[in-house]
């Protein structure tokens, strides 16, 4: 059992603090992680939305968390000293610390992210960066992860690391179900763009049709072209209006899903490496490794033992 605590400071952004609950504290993942919400006083928490919330736990419950989460608040404000020594100690004794949004203040204020890069939303990165100039303040990503700091963008970018965080404790499948019970996208890749000049559709909405025919082909080696052909557009203005509306181009989008696949084979079955290699439509063992290798910085066969392993510990005798 993973235990989650939330902290909910003064003002804390209601949506932000419901990311957590939903991803982690959904009566669906109780086998798999516990949620409580904390605050520096037990007691009723104001948000940002005009209404409060009850925190039952004090700091306390830092003690035992593995992971932390520190949704946005307002105002940004350094967070009480009892509270970043607090955020200090979980971190010292080996808990993951994440922030959601504006939450990165309280760990930068708590020193956690002090000689790192880190995201919060664009509008506030500049005030963070000023403020902290200890930090690299990237505002042009949806999240950041260092392992056991871990940081993200405004509101819905919480989703993505909580997701991303799950797909790391739990696999792509434990991941893809919570995002299905969500209905939100299963993954988006940490390095995205925060967002778009131009505000359209999710590329879904005019490519569906081309998209799922291309998950369901990925043994083939499909290119951009071909993609095209299935939608019934020329190349050029096919991949112009894909990346417009995914913030990605098409190959990356179709390696992206090629790797996906690639993951929840090696979570959920023994096919050989050269066999997954095939079915994904990466070609050789060798470009299977190399591409998998960059992607998640480990290779195919410990991501199997990792992810393997895990589930058989996990699953009653």
């Amino acid at each position: 059992m993973h235990r989650v605590v939330a902290m909910a400071l003064p003002g804390v952004v209601a949506f932000d603090l419901a990311i957590p609950a939903q991803v982690f504290g959904h009566m669906d993942e109780r086998e798999r992680y516990s949620f409580r919400v904390c605050a520096a006083q037990p007691g009723l928490v104001l948000t940002t939305s005009g209404y409060s919330i009850l925190a039952p736990d004090g700091l306390d419950a830092l003690l035992s968390a593995d992971t932390v989460v520190v949704p946005g608040y307002e105002p940004l404000d350094d967070p009480p000293a009892e509270v970043c020594e607090a955020l200090r100690q979980a971190a010292a004794r080996g808990a993951r610390v994440v922030s959601v949004c504006t939450g990165a203040f309280a760990l930068a204020a708590a020193g956690l992210l002090d000689g790192k890069r880190a995201t919060t939303h664009w509008r506030n990165a500049e005030r963070l960066q000023t403020l902290y100039p200890g930090i690299t303040v990237d505002a042009d990503v949806l999240y950041i992860d260092h392992g056991r700091v871990s940081t993200s963008a405004g509101v819905a970018a919480g989703i993505d690391l909580c997701l991303h965080l799950v797909r790391k404790d739990f696999g792509t499948e434990a991941a893809n179900s919570i995002a299905r019970r969500m209905v939100v996208a299963p993954h988006r890749e940490g390095g995205q763009a925060q967002f778009m000049e131009r505000v359209v559709a999710a590329p879904l909405a005019l490519f569906a049709d081309t998209c799922a025919w291309a998950r369901q082909n990925l043994t083939e080696p499909l290119t951009v072209g071909d993609m095209a052909a299935h939608a019934g557009w020329a190349s050029g203005s096919f991949a112009r209006k894909f990346t417009a509306e995914a913030g990605t181009t098409p190959l990356r989008w179709l390696n992206e899903q090629r790797i996906t696949e690639a993951c929840r084979l090696l979570e959920t079955t023994d096919l050989t490496v050269q066999a997954i290699a095939s079915r994904t439509g990466l070609g050789t063992t060798a470009n299977f490794r190399i591409h998998f290798s960059r992607k998640l910085n480990t290779t195919p066969s410990n991501y199997r033992h990792l992810y393997q392993d895990r589930n058989r510990q996990a699953t009653p005798a």
